[in-house]
């Protein structure tokens, strides 16, 4: 197995750099576009579960104002051969600090990169334990 083909890095991360683009202009039809258009799909959000294409495409539509304004920390890029790679990226969300994460695995299909699964969460406020 190929692990971290230059090539398909550097496909995925051009797939990762868009992604970012149009989620932070909210644009719905190149956000759909990333996503594989299968029942098979699944999307974590931060206060939802997202089982299939349908529903991941309705929960957009459905977000008034859509994702919250973000700046990217970090992007770690694993490609698993010729086909797939997994991408995580740590966020700050702007204006309030919160920090986050998101892991996207991307396939290669016919079409083109598309996200089959992903997980975004905002990590804990901790607060002080000591007493």
């Amino acid at each position: 197995m190929n692990i971290n083909d230059p090539e398909v890095l550097a496909e995925v991360r051009q797939a990762v750099d868009l992604y970012e683009v149009a989620l932070m202009a909210n644009d719905l039809a190149a956000l759909d576009a990333f996503f594989w258009v299968s029942p098979l799909t699944v999307r974590y959000g931060v206060s939802e579960n997202l089982y299939g294409f349908d529903e991941i495409a309705a929960f957009r539509v459905g977000r008034v104002g859509g994702s919250p304004a973000r700046e990217r920390v970090r992007t770690e890029i694993v490609a698993i051969g010729p086909d797939a790679a997994i991408a995580n990226v740590e966020f700050t969300r702007t204006g309030t600090g919160r920090n986050g994460r998101q892991t996207q695995t991307w396939i290669r299909t016919p079409e083109g990169w598309r996200i089959a699964s992903a997980h975004v969460s905002l990590r804990q406020e901790l607060t002080d334990q000591r007493g």
